[in-house]
């Protein structure tokens, strides 16, 4: 049927408003795309340019070099050294046990590494390289890098790694690295990011724990492309980190040598101060171990060694271990008498060998006794007596007092591990700790260094320090931090009266010089270098009165663990000191024939700075001594040796 105009015209207008309609629709929506994309390609172009770089782009830490340790002579204590390692991706590897049984053929695997290796590679991802060795020799990486072709997934490599190259000298001062731990990380509130990098190391005990942060140093990064699995495609750039400071110290490379060798073959310990600075120039206990053996993880065979063995390896005897002073106390006890005007230096006390107090006898090391007595001759002979008297009359405040003033029951602020604080005790201490009054036997019996006094060799070394200067010397251990000088421990004046010291010096200059001063076998002799010393020896068992009666038993008839320890203190030269030494020998038996020579020995060698001369020695000790300096000579580091292989 043919359409009229009317009906076409009313059509043409309906398909035009749907045109309209629709155009109009397909308009908004393009429009709305339009604004779409253009805000997030204008508007948020950073944000998703952002999220795309870190899908894209991997930032990864770069482990600083940690700073290295010398001594005061610029000799090298803890360094860091190449070592070569070998590495395996197990991705590269395929069958990982046919690589590890060529690797076998061409070097020899620790079992425990592999298998800690094997236990990493399950639990990381496949393109991650996982240590095998470390530490290997060149010959070794030398073998595997022309075998590499049959060994896939196998890559030497080279690195930082600690290493102590006088061993076992400073393995209590400077202690030892090793890799972050668990416990490690625990420990830590916001750990550095470093530590999550496998294997780095940290400081463990001693100075390498104590000045960590130090060392560390700060991380560099690196940015790196990966794919979609996260495996490394290229590095973009890199940003090197800021290495460890460097630390010099107060020690002496040689003297702790010395002192290290003297004291083999003995449970001791030895500190020597500088005492003008308070510099500590040598700080040795016996036995010692192997720090370069913890540097990687110590194995469990040479870990059970050094904890099962009675003489206790691991401990830092000079600065953790406390002892009773026994009579090296003496010279606090005389300095509050003195101090608090109890006595004078002419004042007696008659010692007939022992004292009654309180229904209990106390007796004097000398079962005679030593009459009357005066305050120089009761520490040239070491009277118990005279002492027990004095402590009675000055009581124990005034003596707690001039000990921590000497440097005793007080912490002094090393960066070393578990610094003792000893003990000076007090009555509100007993109240405090123990719940009981304090009673007079207390007072007496801390009058010769026994009962609850404690003290380290530490503490006696800067006991003898103060008294040979009257000045409040503090030990120092670090000389500088990246060559900027750290301050002197010279100390200012105790405020002592100087007569009160110089009666207490003469005492102890009787002891070492006076034919019958306890300490006169181990004397020196050269002029100009002679020694103030006193000799102590303190019990580590009750003597009962049935075997006082019987006679007492000699310390060479009683188990090791049961004899006396033997303690020295000195300070030397008399007229100028300038060092001051402590010796303790556990178990040692007497002060004066045992720690007394291994100190004269120390002190001689700080004095001369070596080898002292066989004239600064009595005659009938010089054959006995030139062998020992022969046998201790071959012990001695050749650094300018180590200096050039190293070169």
């Amino acid at each position: 049927m043919k359409r009229t105009p009317k009906d076409a015209a009313t059509g043409s207008r309906r398909l035009t408003r749907r045109t309209l309609f629709i155009g109009g629709l397909q308009a908004s929506f393009i429009g709305v795309l339009a604004w779409r994309m253009r805000f997030l390609q204008v508007d948020q172009a950073d944000e998703f340019r952002m999220l795309a770089e870190e899908n894209r782009i991997n930032i990864r830490l770069i482990p600083p070099a940690r700073g290295e340790i010398f001594d005061r002579n610029g000799v090298a204590i803890a360094r860091n050294e190449p070592a070569y390692r070998i590495t395996i991706v197990r991705e590269d590897a395929g069958d990982v046990e046919t690589v590890l049984g060529r690797l076998s053929q061409l070097m020899k695997l620790d079992p425990e590494e592999i298998e800690r290796a094997m236990t990493e590679m399950k639990r990381s991802a496949p393109f991650l390289p996982i240590t095998l060795a470390d530490r290997v020799s060149w010959e070794d990486v030398s073998r595997i890098a022309v075998n590499t072709p049959a060994l896939p997934g196998i890559t030497p490599e080279v690195g930082l790694s600690r290493g102590y190259p006088l061993a076992q000298d400073f393995a209590h001062v400077v202690g030892y690295v090793g890799p972050v731990s668990d416990y490690d990380l625990a420990k830590l509130e916001d750990p550095d990011q470093l530590l999550r990098i496998p294997r780095f190391q940290i400081g463990k005990v001693g100075l390498e724990a104590k000045m960590e942060e130090k060392l560390r140093g700060s991380a560099g990064a690196r940015r790196v492309e990966v794919n979609a699995v996260g495996r490394v495609m290229r590095e973009l750039d890199r940003r090197e980190g800021v290495p460890g400071a460097n630390l010099q110290l107060t020690t002496d490379y040689r003297l702790q040598n010395y002192v290290q060798a003297r004291l083999a073959g003995e449970s001791a310990a030895a500190v020597v101060i500088d005492c003008e600075h308070g510099d500590l120039l040598a700080v040795g206990s016996a036995p010692t171990f192997d720090p370069n053996l913890f540097v990687e993880g110590i194995s469990g065979t040479d870990y059970r060694a050094l904890t099962e063995n009675k003489y206790r390896p691991l401990a830092a005897k000079a600065v953790q271990g406390i002892y009773p002073p026994g009579s090296t106390f003496k010279m606090v006890v005389a300095l509050a008498g003195l101090e608090a005007g109890v006595i004078g230096p002419e004042d007696t006390f008659y010692c007939p060998g022992y004292l009654e107090v309180s229904n209990r006898r106390f007796h004097c090391w000398k079962r005679g006794g030593h009459g009357s007595v005066n305050l120089e001759g009761s520490l040239q002979h070491s009277c118990d007596v005279y002492y027990y008297e004095l402590a009675m009359q000055v009581g124990i405040e005034k003596i707690s007092e001039m000990a921590m003033k000497l440097g005793i029951g007080v912490h002094h602020d090393l960066p070393m591990s578990a610094v003792a604080t000893g003990l000076a005790p007090t009555k509100e201490w007993k109240r405090t700790v123990r719940g009981q009054d304090w009673v007079i036997g207390d007072t007496v019996n801390s009058a010769i260094g026994q009962g609850f006094v404690l003290a380290s060799p530490l503490q006696l070394a800067i006991m003898a320090a103060r008294v040979a200067t009257g000045r409040n010397v503090t030990p120092r251990i670090i000389k500088s931090i990246d060559g900027v000088e750290q301050p002197s421990g010279s100390g200012e004046s105790l405020g002592l009266n100087p007569n009160n010291l110089r009666h207490v010096q003469q005492g102890m200059f009787e002891v070492s010089n006076n034919r019958r001063g306890t300490g006169y076998g181990a004397r020196i002799i050269a002029e100009g270098f002679r020694m103030a010393g006193k000799s102590g020896t303190s019990q580590v068992r009750n003597i009962s009165a049935a075997e006082r009666a019987a006679g007492v038993t000699s310390n060479a008839d009683l188990p090791w663990e049961r004899r006396d320890h033997a303690l020295w203190v000195d300070f030397a030269p008399f007229d100028n000191p300038k060092v001051a030494v402590c010796v303790v020998v556990e178990h040692g038996s007497g002060g004066s024939s045992t720690a007394a020579p291994i100190a004269r020995d120390i002190t001689l060698q700080a004095l001369f700075e070596g080898d002292p001369p066989l004239d600064a020695y009595p005659a009938k000790d010089r054959e006995a001594v030139r062998e020992r300096q022969e046998r201790l000579r071959a012990l001695r580091p050749d650094v300018e040796r180590e200096k050039k292989s190293r070169a």
